[in-house]
C-alpha cells in the first residue's frame, strides 16, 4: 500500500483557542518567534512532513519566518507561500535555491495567485484574474529554467529574461504546490506544478475535479517522470472517541458570534475566488439563514466532515471530525480517490498538532498509510519510584 504525507499549518497570522476570537477577553496568541518555534518543533517531533505557511498582509512574511525556524528543527519541511506577481522569477529561483542549501533540502513552494482585489491592491497588483494566471505560467517556466544547468532565455507576454540562472542549481529541486478551482487555475496546474491542492470538499465534489485534472495533465505534454499529484486541505479535530471530538466542535461553534457569520457571508458573496465560493456554499447549505445550530453535527455535510470553520474563516472551511479511527477512515477514502498529501490544522495549532500527532498519525501508521516515525521520544519516562 502506498503511503501518504501529512502536513500541518504554521499560524503566522496569529492563533487562538477559537476559530475567530472576538471581544477584549478572547484568547489570542501572537505569531511570535517563540510560539512559532513551539509549533514547528512539535511538528518536527510528531513526524509531520511539513508546515504550510500562508501569505498576505495579515501574516508575517513566509520566507523570513520559516527561514528563522530552520535551525530550530531537524527534518520538518516548510511549504512557503508567495504570490508570483510580486517577485521576479529569477530572484525567486535564487532565493529558493539558497533556501534549499541552507535548510538541507527542506523547502517546498506554494504558488498563490490571489483572488481578492482589496488584498492585491495593497501590493499594487491590479492585473485581471486571468492575466495573473497567464503571468504565473510564465513565472513558473522561468523559475524552472533558472534552476537548470545552463543560462535560460525567455521572451513572453509578461516576462523577458536573458541568461537567467542561480549561483548553482538547488541541491534538491523544491516541489511546487498550487491550488485553484477556476478553469484558468486548472490549466496552470496541469502543465507546471507538482502537487495540485484542493480545499476539503466532499468526495463527490473533488472526485470529478481529479478526473478532469488527470485528463488535462495527460494532454499537457508534461514529462512522464513528473506526474501531477494531488493534495487536500482540511482542519481536523481527532480524539480518542467520536463524542470527545464532536464536543470540541461544539465548543468551537459556541464561540462563533452570529454577527461575525453575517459579516463573513457578506464578504464571501463578493469573492472572486471560485474555491472560496464553493467553501461558502458548503457552510451556508447546512444552516438556516444566519441562525447557528445548537448541535455541531447540524453542520456535518458528509460523514465526519464539518463545515463549521467556514462560517467565519476564509480559505479552507471544513474539518475532519471524529475518533482517530473515523478520521483515518475518511483519509483512506480520500486516498482512494487519489490524494497523496493532506494539509491539516486545528485550534490552537500547538495543542492540536500534538493531538493529531499522538492520536491520528499513530492510527495512520498502524494502517501503514504513513511511513514509520524515527525513534523520537522512545526514551523511558521516569516514574519517581
Amino acid at each position: 500500500m502506498s503511503t501518504i504525507k501529512v502536513h500541518w499549518f504554521l499560524p503566522t497570522g496569529g492563533d487562538s483557542r477559537d476559530i475567530l476570537p472576538t471581544g477584549p477577553q478572547a484568547h489570542r496568541r501572537g505569531p511570535t518567534h517563540d510560539y512559532l518555534s513551539q509549533v514547528a518543533q512539535a511538528c518536527d517531533d510528531m513526524g509531520f512532513e511539513g508546515v504550510l505557511t500562508p501569505c498576505g498582509t495579515g501574516c508575517e512574511d513566509a520566507w523570513i519566518s520559516t527561514a528563522s525556524l530552520i535551525p530550530q528543527t531537524k527534518r520538518l519541511k516548510f511549504l512557503v507561500a508567495f504570490r508570483p506577481g510580486l517577485l521576479s522569477p529569477t530572484l525567486a529561483a535564487q532565493m529558493a535555491s539558497t533556501y534549499q542549501r541552507m535548510s538541507n533540502g527542506r523547502m517546498l513552494i506554494n504558488i498563490v495567485i490571489g483572488a481578492e482585489d482589496a488584498e492585491l491592491a495593497r501590493f499594487g497588483d491590479f492585473a485581471a484574474k486571468d492575466v495573473r494566471y497567464q503571468r504565473a505560467a510564465e513565472f513558473l517556466q522561468i523559475l524552472e529554467g533558472a534552476w537548470g544547468d545552463e543560462p535560460f532565455d525567455f521572451d513572453g507576454d509578461h516576462y523577458k529574461v536573458e541568461k537567467a540562472s542561480t549561483r548553482t542549481p538547488p541541491t534538491v529541486r523544491p516541489l511546487i504546490y498550487f491550488g485553484g478551482a477556476s478553469p484558468a487555475a486548472e490549466e496552470v496546474a496541469a502543465r507546471h506544478v507538482d502537487v495540485y491542492l484542493a480545499w476539503g470538499e466532499t468526495p463527490d465534489m473533488v472526485s470529478e475535479r481529479l478526473d478532469r485534472m488527470r485528463a488535462k495533465a495527460a494532454a499537457s505534454g508534461r514529462p512522464a517522470d513528473r506526474p501531477l499529484r494531488f493534495g487536500i486541505r482540511f482542519h481536523v479535530i481527532s480524539r480518542d472517541t467520536s463524542e470527545q471530538a464532536w464536543a470540541e466542535a461544539g465548543r468551537l461553534l459556541s464561540g462563533i458570534d452570529p454577527a461575525a457569520v453575517a459579516a463573513a457571508r457578506a464578504d464571501f458573496a463578493t469573492t472572486r475566488s471560485e474555491g472560496q465560493r464553493r467553501m461558502a456554499e458548503l457552510s451556508a447549505s447546512a444552516t438556516q439563514g444566519d441562525a447557528l445550530p445548537d448541535d455541531p453535527r447540524g453542520l456535518e455535510i458528509y460523514p465526519n466532515i464539518w463545515s463549521g470553520v467556514g462560517l467565519v474563516r476564509g480559505g479552507a472551511g471544513t474539518a475532519l471530525v471524529g475518533s482517530h479511527t473515523e478520521v483515518a477512515d475518511r483519509i483512506e477514502e480520500y486516498q482512494a480517490l487519489g490524494f497523496e498529501e493532506f494539509i491539516l490544522s486545528g485550534y490552537p495549532h500547538l495543542e492540536e498538532a500534538y493531538a493529531t500527532g499522538e492520536g491520528l498519525m499513530v492510527e495512520l501508521r498502524e494502517r501503514k498509510l504513513l511511513a514509520p516515525l524515527d525513534a523520537v521520544g522512545a526514551d523511558p519516562t521516569f516514574s519517581f519510584r
